[in-house]
């Protein structure tokens, strides 16, 4: 196989394990959610004995987690995390990312501020100059829903409440996703904080507050480091 055949799934192979690099002996680690982080998680099983355990941020990632022998602990149950890592449905050149394609935004965000470091694993697909391209995820309370869709379409941006088997999707948190198509990022930071205002908003997928430190992208020429100030 050339370097042009790998699949997505190779690439996100290989950040996972380039990610056991920032792991911090006897420490707990923050684990974010979604497929690219399954592959850490299973790399992180091959290492276990070296953690403490680890925070999650989805009832899925804590299933996959334990079902490796990897103790999981709450949030409240722990001071701070040397290390968060997790994927990214885009990240920018300077380590502003769109997340949400999972539905775990809000839990994501928490673990993310209780961490020294995020370090950001994710094939270079993901990689853009200006954050918008990717459907933007918005957990929200389902009565506020309608309004906040109308208040995007005040910015261009088109809302659509995200589906799972013809029924409005429910987080883990109990609540709803927006996916919102159409805006063109320009300011990450004033975008989250103004969002974040919005009543019934429970976290916006913009991570410009919680950016990452590091970012591990998956390339046909192997693992690409971009480093953040």
């Amino acid at each position: 196989m050339t370097q042009a055949d790998m699949t997505q799934d190779q690439l996100k192979a290989m950040v996972g394990q380039a990610a056991l690099d920032y792991v911090v002996a006897g420490e707990i680690v923050g684990v974010g959610t979604g497929s690219t982080v399954n592959k850490f998680i299973d790399e992180l099983g091959l290492i276990k004995d070296r953690i403490a355990g680890a925070v999650s941020s989805s009832v899925a990632s804590t299933q996959r987690l334990q079902a490796l022998g990897i103790p999981v602990f709450d949030c409240n149950d722990v001071g701070e995390l040397a290390v968060y890592i997790d994927g990214a449905d885009e990240i920018d050149h300077r380590g502003h990312m769109v997340k949400g394609g999972g539905a775990a935004l809000t839990r994501e965000k928490i673990v993310a501020a209780q961490a020294r470091r995020f370090v950001c694993i994710a094939d270079e697909s993901k990689l853009v100059e200006r954050l918008g391209r990717f459907p933007l995820p918005v957990e929200v309370i389902p009565m506020a829903a309608q309004r906040i869709a109308r208040q995007f379409a005040a910015m261009q941006g088109q809302a659509t409440l995200r589906l799972k088997d013809g029924a409005p999707l429910v987080t883990d948190n109990g609540q709803h996703i927006l996916d919102v198509r159409g805006l063109l990022i320009a300011d990450p930071l004033a975008f989250e904080s103004e969002v974040n205002q919005w009543p019934g908003v429970v976290t916006v997928g913009v991570f410009a507050h919680q950016r990452a430190q590091v970012c591990l992208l998956g390339t046909p020429a192997g693992v690409r480091t971009l480093k953040f100030d």
